[in-house]
């Protein structure tokens, strides 16, 4: 079996399996773990230290699934500009299978078979640690990598996703990971992200994609974002909830260049 080895663990999470599970667990502190009758989340993606926290508000109230799709940015560059894997992915914590059957489904699309584009990806793997504190292995994933994030990619890949989800006939989550505004003073950086974030608790990615051209946020995780509201929005969803928005200044004590993150709970 070919595995996705992890390629970050010891850097953005811990690398032994005790010191992850307390670190996830520090995340979850003081926090219900419930599931929310939801279709989809926005999650941020930096070092556990820094987002964990926020991550945890979504994640603690992620109702379980047959599948959870994850829609990424690439920040490497490599591979296919969107990228399918459907490798079994290895964690600390243990083995992740992918939806080979749902990716099937998603062949001639939009959406390539690709593993380049995920060897060296970081916006995906830091997010399965906490998919498997919560629910251990008794689910699969669907990895989708994006180099190309304009709105009308981002549409097809969603509503192409989200058809296969359909057709399945399985319980599916979407998951979005994504950072908002990087490197700007804290003041700055929540204007700007509280500017798109209104656009997105109102189920309007139009509005979300025009306001980010706007101010050329550096949100990085835009297109991926997108994709899940398309897709969540084609199973059923209409309203959106920010359970917690927070920057690593909040974390470090450090505001005068920032990195934003969100986690958002689309119903």
């Amino acid at each position: 079996m070919i595995m996705r080895q992890p390629t970050v663990a010891g850097q953005f999470y811990p690398l032994g399996i005790k010191p992850l599970k307390k670190e996830l667990s520090h995340c979850f502190k003081d926090l219900e773990l419930v599931s929310e009758d939801a279709y989809g989340i926005v999650v941020p993606h930096a070092g556990y230290m820094f987002s964990g926290p926020v991550a945890a508000y979504a994640y603690s109230k992620l109702p379980k699934a047959d599948t959870y799709v994850i829609f990424g940015p690439n920040h490497t560059g490599y591979g296919s500009a969107v990228a399918l894997s459907t490798q079994t992915w290895s964690t600390p914590l243990g083995d992740i299978e992918a939806d080979e059957n749902m990716g099937e489904m998603l062949a001639g699309s939009i959406i390539d078979m690709d593993e380049v584009a995920h060897m060296y990806e970081h916006s995906i793997e830091v997010q399965l640690p906490f998919l498997q504190y919560r629910f251990g292995d008794s689910f699969k994933i669907l990895p989708i990598c994006m180099g190309l994030q304009d709105i009308d990619t981002a549409r097809e890949v969603g509503l192409e996703v989200a058809k296969a989800a359909e057709k399945s006939g399985k319980k599916v989550v979407f998951i979005a990971s994504s950072d908002f505004t990087h490197y700007q003073p804290h003041e700055t950086a929540k204007e700007t992200d509280m500017y798109l974030i209104d656009s997105l608790l109102n189920m309007d990615v139009e509005e979300f994609d025009r306001r980010r051209e706007e101010l050329s946020a550096t949100a990085c995780g835009y297109g991926p974002i997108v994709a899940m509201y398309t897709a969540a929005e084609y199973m059923g969803a209409n309203t959106a909830e920010l359970l917690k928005y927070a920057t690593s200044g909040d974390m470090t004590g450090d505001y005068s260049a920032v990195v934003g993150y969100a986690a958002i709970l689309v119903k």
